[in-house]
């Protein structure tokens, strides 16, 4: 049996890592006032000039029930099954659409990652070395499903003013962050985002605390592979956190940098770790 492994572009895997781990994408669309552009064609450094010289944030546009069934159909001509990993519920409309598509369509399984960018790939990349020991649809659904609470995926921003630019973040909130320089940390807890430590002064401190924090919160890793994904950081930040995923053992490192979608919600310079967080459960 023939089996797919999708997800969306929110998954921030470069074209290289997509094609080793055999997974396809469909991508997100991102608004520029009027202008549209597919997340992937457009850059976050696109993003990020656009909003320094409007100061308005894009607009991101998830993908609609007809664009998730010709893509499906797409998929299934080559292939038996499709199981595609959504970018969580608990932030997007894309994954009730993909399974609302996916009720018209034979051989296709929809997985609510409750997660974001390289948290999805964990979950893709665990379904697709699945697929390849010889699991049937429903056993590889089942076992991703009982990985994902223990999917370790936060970031730490170098500004607030692109969540205060999209509604979640205060006036007051933002202008306490830009006196104290204040760098909160995001956790995605059951397929939210919520509010994590608060790291203040120089920025590539607060990275330094926030991945030794990170890897002594979440201290049951999976240690085969873990991710470093980031908003154009600067290569020192990443070093850092690279240095700490190394003192702590992970076999390999992925750094990846987070596409436009992620980007425009994040802000340039948030950088995080995402591991699976129990064990070797491979």
């Amino acid at each position: 049996m023939k089996i797919a492994i999708s997800a969306e572009s929110t998954i921030d895997l470069q074209k290289e890592q997509l094609e080793e781990f055999g997974i396809h994408t469909i991508p997100f669309t991102v608004l520029l006032g009027a202008d549209p552009k597919f997340d992937g064609v457009i850059t976050p450094n696109e993003i990020f000039d656009y909003v320094d010289k409007t100061g308005v944030l894009p607009r991101t546009s998830a993908i609609n029930e007809m664009q998730y069934e010709e893509y499906f159909a797409g998929l299934l001509k080559e292939y038996d099954v499709v199981i595609h990993f959504a970018l969580s519920s608990g932030i997007s409309s894309a994954c009730n659409n993909a399974i609302n598509a996916a009720k018209n369509m034979k051989g296709v399984y929809v997985v609510d990652s409750l997660s974001l960018s390289t948290g999805i790939a964990l979950e893709a990349i665990y379904a697709s070395e699945l697929a390849k020991q010889g699991l049937t649809p429903e056993e590889i659904v089942k076992k991703v499903e009982e990985r994902i609470p223990y999917n370790q995926t936060s970031f730490v921003l170098a500004t607030v003013d692109y969540l205060h630019k999209g509604g979640r973040c205060s006036g007051l909130a933002k202008l306490g962050a830009l006196l104290f320089r204040i760098r909160p940390q995001i956790i995605m807890a059951e397929g939210k985002m919520s509010p994590g430590k608060k790291y203040m002064g120089k920025q590539l401190g607060c990275v330094e605390s926030y991945a030794k924090d990170t890897l002594d919160q979440f201290n049951n890793p999976d240690k085969s592979l873990v991710f470093v994904t980031h908003s154009m950081a600067t290569p020192e930040m990443v070093e850092a956190c690279k240095k700490e995923c190394e003192a702590r053992g992970f076999k390999r490192i992925i750094v990846t940098t987070a596409g436009a979608t992620i980007s425009s919600h994040c802000g340039p310079k948030c950088i995080g770790i995402l591991y699976f967080n129990d064990g070797d459960k491979r």
